[in-house]
This record gives C-alpha cells, structure tokens and sequence, in this order.
C-alpha cells in the first residue's frame, strides 16, 4: 500500500516523501435509455499539491493559535507609511518593501464590523462548509483593506458588530481556520473546535 505524499522540510530543502497521484479505473458511463449504449468513461483521479506559504505562513500557523495577523509597512519613504493589510500581505503594494507582521486580534475583537455579505444557496467543489454559507467582507479601524471570511451563527447585517473565532482544536492551517460570529455569542454557541481568541 503507498502512503500519501508528505513534505517536510530539512537542512533548507524540501524532503518529499510517498505518492502524490493515485490512479483509480475508470468507470463506464452508460446511456440506459438506450440499451446500456457506452457514452463514455469517468477518469477518477486522487491528485495531492504541495502548496507552500512562504511569507504567509505566520498568518496560517497563528489561526490555530486564536490570533490574528496582518502585516504594516514600516518603510519612511513610502507615501502609505503606516498602512496595515488584512488580509496578510508579504509586501506593501505601494513601495514593495516587505512588511512588518503585527497582531491584529485584539483590534478585530473591539472594531470587526460586517461591511457588506453575500449568502450562497449553493457552493462549488470541494467545498466543507455547510449550506447556506453567509460570506462576509469585514472592516476593522485603523486597517486600510476589508477581510472576505464567512459567518458561521447568525444572519449578516451590514454594520453588524462581529467577533472573530478560531478553530484551535485539531487546525487545518487554511483560512477556514478563522470564522465570525455576531458580537455577544455565547461560547457554548460555537462550532466544535472553535474557540474566542
């Protein structure tokens, strides 16, 4: 039996190690209305990517430690010295000089506000999160961009005051590590493995 492909890293290089592509028979696809008339195949195939983080991985690792971070451009001769992203951004899009890592968790749990939404009936592939999702874009003071997460209890109102929420038990180190809920939830409320910062 193959074992699914990991990576890890070592000595500064990355140690990939078991399969990444698994191959499943196809499958007939038949027409029945017309006597089991072949039409065509399914061409199952299990694929694992390596996507790598880079500069973004403080961002992701943190989620599962209830914070959040965002980054600032600390460069004196940017014009937009001063400017904090959140979502996380590597390097300021002004000046491209890299920015500085701050958190930002404390200022999401006091000024997070919902500043427009969006509810999706229906998702696309490989989507985990249950149906109806509610999308939120979420303003924070003193941040100069608007974070695009999703709300997990409540319905969205624009202006609505939110609280964020991280999935601190067993993490997937993805950006569904980080939920909302309206502002005076109750923890008890949360999802299984969530948790206030």
């Amino acid at each position: 039996m193959s074992v699914f492909g990991q990576v890890k890293v070592k000595d500064g290089k990355y140690k990939i190690k078991g399969d990444f592509h698994h191959i499943t028979p196809n499958v007939p696809i038949r027409n029945e209305d017309e006597g089991w008339r072949l039409m065509g195949v399914t061409n199952p195939r299990d694929m694992t990517y390596i996507h790598m983080y880079g500069g973004e991985a403080v961002f992701f690792e943190n989620l599962g430690r209830a914070r959040l971070h965002g980054s600032r451009c600390d460069n004196p001769d940017c014009e937009t010295k001063g400017s904090v992203y959140l979502p996380f951004r590597i390097h300021c899009p002004d000046c491209l000089s890299r920015n500085t890592v701050v958190d930002l968790t404390d200022v999401a749990r006091k000024t997070a506000t919902i500043h427009t939404f969006m509810v999706c009936e229906r998702s696309g592939a490989f989507n985990t999160l249950d149906t109806p999702i509610k999308f939120i874009n979420i303003e924070f003071e003193g941040v100069v961009t608007i974070l695009m997460s999703y709300l997990c209890i409540g319905e969205p109102k624009i202006g609505m005051r939110v609280t964020p929420i991280f999935r601190t038990v067993n993490p997937t180190y993805t950006i569904l590590d980080l939920s909302w809920v309206p502002e005076g939830t109750d923890e008890k409320d949360l999802p299984q493995g969530f948790t206030f910062a």
